[in-house]
């Protein structure tokens, strides 16, 4: 009986070390970080402009930024917006057309899917919270309504060429009593 009771308490220990030595979600590993990435970035969307876009909205004809003429000029010929000159001001006037009443002030057009996560720092405690800068790389992903203005975004001064397909990314990430976080933004 002694020797039954040691191989129960032997194979109960072997089983805690294996379950413990499986992963945690509160270790600093790839496959955790991408879990967190992925369900950080499914709720927030890669859009055009930072902030919604009141319309009509108005630009100076010599704008020629992103957020000026020439970007709004891009979604304009995507048929999401009309332009009207009012060249005596010297603004130009943009209100949306139904198919850009459907992609929004911001005109987002899909999200981050977290390919991988090639390397991060180790874990050093700031402000008594463990926190880590990953670097991931991802694709964009769901392009919803990005059909009607993908290639005219690219004209646009905040997306680069490439941005659409791949990238790489870092951010912070901190350890709470639920695991990793994404750090709050500075």
């Amino acid at each position: 009986m002694a020797i039954g009771k040691r191989i129960l308490s032997s194979i109960a220990f072997f089983g805690a070390v294996v379950l413990a030595g499986c992963s945690s979600f509160k270790q600093p590993n790839e496959k955790n970080f991408m879990a967190v990435l992925n369900a950080y970035y499914s709720h927030h969307n890669e859009c055009l402009f930072t902030n919604t876009l009141t319309f009509p909205y108005e630009t100076a004809i010599k704008d020629q930024s992103g957020a000026g003429t020439k970007g709004m000029d891009a979604l304009t010929d995507s048929d999401l917006m009309k332009r009207q000159e009012a060249k005596l001001i010297g603004v130009n006037r943009y209100t949306l057309t139904p198919a850009g009443e459907r992609a929004g002030g911001r005109f987002c057009y899909g999200h981050r899917e977290i390919l991988s996560v090639p390397s991060f720092t180790p874990p050093l405690t700031v402000n008594g919270q463990q926190v880590t800068t990953v670097t991931y790389r991802y694709r964009l992903g769901d392009f919803a309504g990005m059909g009607e203005y993908r290639r005219d975004a690219r004209r646009l001064s905040c997306i680069g060429k490439g941005h659409l397909i791949r990238s790489t990314g870092h951010c912070e990430l901190q350890l709470t009593i639920n695991g990793w976080e994404m750090a709050d933004s500075k």
